[in-house]
């Protein structure tokens, strides 16, 4: 194992996104997280200052994961085609082509549109989708079972 000392430790992936709020909720309801105390959602009805400044979810651990920065705008990505590429993106997994067919149903229910759809792939199964800021981020079977 290689000594980590005197390396940079990878804090969270931060995305820019015009509506900070709407995103950490899409995240936060799509990944199974946890905002850090105080950035938690206000009541409906409330004004929501903190939505409009920087928030963070948290695993179940603890550990910052994503965090949502707003900007005044933001281009959407135009990925696969088109001037505006991804820039970034998001890698999530999950064990079966069932659980991809699960995710898949989820994740529009969540707001987010489809891109790329490689379902069918016998060697990595995978769906690629745009969230609520227009961000590409992938659902694929990691290692599927042979058939």
């Amino acid at each position: 194992m290689e000594d980590e000392r005197g390396f940079p430790e990878l804090r969270q992936v931060v995305l820019d996104c015009v509506d900070a709020r709407a995103l950490a909720e899409f995240y936060r309801q799509l990944l199974g997280f946890r905002y850090r105390p105080g950035d938690e959602a206000p009541p409906d009805g409330e004004a929501d200052p903190q939505g409009k400044d920087w928030l963070v979810l948290r695993n179940s651990a603890g550990t910052n994961r994503i965090a949502f920065q707003p900007v005044p705008e933001l281009p959407k990505a135009t990925w696969p085609a088109g001037p505006v590429p991804q820039q970034l993106h998001l890698d999530l997994t999950v064990p079966t082509p069932q659980d991809l067919d699960v995710q898949h149903e989820r994740v529009l229910a969540l707001g987010a549109r489809l891109l790329l759809d490689r379902f069918d792939d016998p060697e990595e199964p995978l769906r690629v989708y745009a969230d609520l800021a227009g961000h590409p981020f992938c659902i694929f079977v990691a290692n599927p079972p042979l058939p």
